[in-house]
């Protein structure tokens, strides 16, 4: 549904999307997604699970990964101490290249409580870890907040993402930059300082801003089975004015879905993700399309996206499958 989805959230997955939404749960979940982003370039993994702790109330716990894998390593490759002219390759310089990951990890703590017929908030309480390779890392911390109204069809809701702003603090593993072997002069170990020319990277701190998620959407049922829509906008304070609708440095990330659901067992979704607009580019839409199969406790779905416009031209497509597993005694 283009992520479109801030509003409707009522399974495991709200721990996500909206914290509020945990609440409707009635039976405890898990949930496990894999995505290969850009032609697979960047893989993302993530698990979840959910239960409901009262009538009222429910808690979740969810991990995500993000990285890019395989990494070529190839500070020991070059020849710390050609004859004449700049580092070359070694004559074993193939032996010598290593690979790393350059990978995000989060760890969400979710709680939710239905505040009326209508209401129900949430909060949730997370930790950041980045790190590239052995060479740097970074830890954050941050919340975020959210809430739901829902009528019989209609629905609304809002999630303030990193509501505290979150401190990421980048700390610099001197020793990973460190070059194996020795100036057959001086008997000193070589540093990267001498064989590149160039100063090592130094730590620093980067602030995370709030995001603030606004869905709505509405759940119409034809028959025996239902149609559902909607519509979100993302509310960013980070200054971007390049390819999104902005103004001053308060920019709109739109996104916008649909589903046709058939009798609650399968499910047809598309929807439209990224927005932007340029001089150069002028109006490019990233649109996804998935589907859903549902069979009593386990609910499977796979949904394909970034195959249109310029993501498609330059990064290439993405594509998601996921699982989910509700622990209802059977009928």
């Amino acid at each position: 549904m283009g992520g479109a989805y801030v509003a409707h959230a009522e399974e495991v997955s709200a721990g996500y999307w909206n914290p509020a939404g945990l609440s409707h749960l009635t039976h405890p979940e898990l949930s496990y997604m894999h995505v290969e982003r850009f032609a697979g370039a960047v893989s993302f993994d993530y698990a979840a699970g959910a239960l409901p702790i009262s009538d009222r109330s429910a808690l979740g716990l969810s991990v995500f990964r993000s990285g890019v894998n395989d990494i070529v390593n190839t500070l020991n490759a070059w020849d710390p101490n050609p004859v004449v002219g700049p580092p070359r390759p070694r004559p074993n310089y193939e032996s010598l290249i290593t690979t790393f990951s350059a990978a995000d990890w989060a760890l969400f703590v979710s709680y939710s409580r239905t505040l009326s017929d209508d209401w129900s908030v949430g909060v949730n309480f997370k930790g950041i870890r980045r790190t590239i390779g052995d060479f740097a890392d970074a830890w954050g911390y941050s919340m975020d907040v959210g809430a739901q109204w829902r009528s019989e069809r209609y629905r609304l809701g809002v999630t303030v993402q990193d509501l505290s702003t979150m401190l990421q603090s980048w700390s610099i593993n001197e020793s990973a930059f460190a070059i194996d072997d020795v100036d057959p002069d001086t008997g000193d170990p070589f540093t990267f300082e001498k064989v590149f020319g160039q100063d090592l990277p130094t730590g620093g701190t980067a602030l995370v801003l709030p995001v603030v998620r606004l869905g709505s959407g509405a759940v119409w049922p034809v028959g025996r089975h239902s149609v559902t829509l909607g519509l979100d906008t993302d509310i960013a304070f980070d200054g971007q004015q390049a390819f999104a609708p902005n103004i001053g440095d308060v920019s709109f990330h739109p996104r916008v879905g649909g589903a046709f659901s058939y009798a609650g067992v399968a499910e047809l979704r598309a929807g439209i993700s990224r927005v932007q607009t340029g001089d150069d580019i002028g109006l490019d839409i990233t649109p996804s399309i998935g589907a859903g199969l549902t069979l009593n406790q386990v609910a499977l779905d796979v949904s394909f996206g970034d195959f249109a416009g310029l993501t498609a031209q330059d990064l290439g497509y993405s594509y998601r499958i996921s699982a989910r597993v509700r622990f209802e005694p059977p009928e």
